[in-house]
Order: structure tokens, then C-alpha cells, then sequence
């Protein structure tokens, strides 16, 4: 078993592992047991009731938080046309079409979100291969993939995160930093927790949200009481 550091295990001291936490508390705990040297991401693991074999119960999606994560994206859109320039509007940080496809097959990855219209789709998904097990492929189901560019962009921008359940049924979703104050990182938990409890499916059987709980980068995990999203 790998051994926990100093900080770590005094920081656990302070989390009773078999209460669950209403998320004002966790946070506020969270921030108490934050002894890190650089601002920690502050992130929801979700356990959930689904089989991701099932379409249906594979969740997946996007969400724009109210106060963002506190990381800029760097965004890459390929688009042709009029909508080059709705990209350079907007704050793409990358925009191309078969040269940008070309340094990505050569090992190029400088940006977090790639962002594609529908007509740049048969070009961009010969990438599958190198952008699908990075998370980066887009895709319609997370806004990605449109021809509403500006609106992609200015989204990404302004706090979207993508969450996508894992073979394990498990699903990790970003709300923010330690540094930010406590009411945006309840507010940004609130909104995730209503967006994954409305995904639900209708042929989940038994209790969906099987765990919840919130972390730091370098903190224990706190479980959190989401009795009242059932």
C-alpha cells in the first residue's frame, strides 16, 4: 500500500470517514486540510448506479459553471470559411483545418479543447486514434461539434467542463480551486450535482448516486450527503 505523506495523513485527522457532509462543511474542511504549496483543484467523484455498456446509461455531457474552474482552456477549432473568423472573434486560441491536423499527427497537443464544425468532421475524425484516448475527440454531445462556433468558444471559455461516466461507472468533474471563495465552489457543485442527477436514466435501477465525494489535488476525500437529489 502506498504510504501517505505527512500532510496528507494530518489532514485526514480531520474528516470522520463514516459521516457524510453537507458541501458547505466539506468545503470549508477542504480548505482547512489544504497544507499544498500551489492552488489546488478542487474536484466531485461520482460513483453511480449505471452500466456504461448500455447506451443509454454511458453519461455524458458538458455544463458551463457559473464561476468557471479557474484554469484557462486553450481552445483549437477547425472550421473553414466564415467561421474562421467567428473563431478568431470568439478567442480560439488555435484555428485550422489539414496543416493543424498534420502537427497533431506529428505529436503536436498545445491545447485542452478542440472544438470542430460539422463539414470538418471527416477530416477530424482520421484523429480518433490520437485525440479519442486523450478525451480531446469532439463530439456533439458536448457542444463540440457545431456550427454555433462563437457560442463553443465563449462557453469553453467561461468555465464549460465535460464529464463522461468511465468503464468503472465512476465519473470526475472539476468545480474550481482552493482559492476560490466558498459560496462559488457551492454554487459550481450545485450545478454539476443538478445537471448528473438529471441524467439519470430511466433503465438505472436501484440508487444512482451510489457515492459523491469532493477532494483536493493533494487532499483525503470527503463524502458528501446528496440525499436530497434522489
Amino acid at each position: 500500500m502506498k504510504k501517505r505523506g505527512k500532510n496528507y495523513q494530518e489532514a485526514a485527522k480531520l474528516v470522520d470517514r463514516t459521516k457524510q457532509y453537507g458541501i458547505a462543511e466539506a468545503v470549508a474542511l477542504l480548505k482547512e486540510a489544504s497544507k499544498a504549496k500551489f492552488d489546488e483543484t478542487i474536484e466531485v467523484a461520482y460513483r453511480l448506479g449505471v452500466d456504461p455498456k448500455n447506451a443509454d446509461e454511458n453519461i455524458r455531457g458538458a455544463v458551463v459553471l457559473p464561476h468557471g474552474t479557474g484554469k484557462t482552456q486553450r481552445v483549437l477549432v477547425f472550421a473553414k470559411g466564415d467561421k474562421v473568423k467567428e473563431a478568431e472573434a470568439a478567442g480560439a486560441d488555435y484555428i485550422g483545418d489539414a496543416d493543424v491536423i498534420a502537427k497533431i499527427n506529428n505529436g503536436w497537443f498545445d491545447f485542452d479543447v478542440v472544438v470542430a464544425t460539422p463539414d470538418m468532421m471527416a477530416e477530424v475524425g482520421k484523429l480518433g486514434r490520437v485525440l479519442g484516448p486523450k478525451g480531446l475527440m469532439p463530439n456533439p454531445k458536448t457542444g463540440t461539434v457545431t456550427f454555433e462556433v462563437e457560442k463553443a468558444v465563449n462557453d469553453i471559455k467561461a468555465g464549460k467542463v465535460e464529464y463522461r461516466v468511465d468503464k468503472s461507472s465512476n465519473l470526475h468533474v472539476p468545480i474550481g480551486k482552493v482559492s476560490f471563495e466558498d459560496e462559488k465552489l457551492v454554487e459550481n457543485f450545485a450545478t454539476i450535482m443538478d445537471t448528473i442527477a438529471k441524467a439519470k436514466p430511466q433503465s438505472s435501477k436501484g440508487t444512482y448516486l451510489r457515492n459523491v465525494v469532493i477532494t483536493s489535488t493533494m487532499g483525503p476525500g470527503i463524502k458528501l450527503d446528496v440525499s436530497s437529489y434522489e
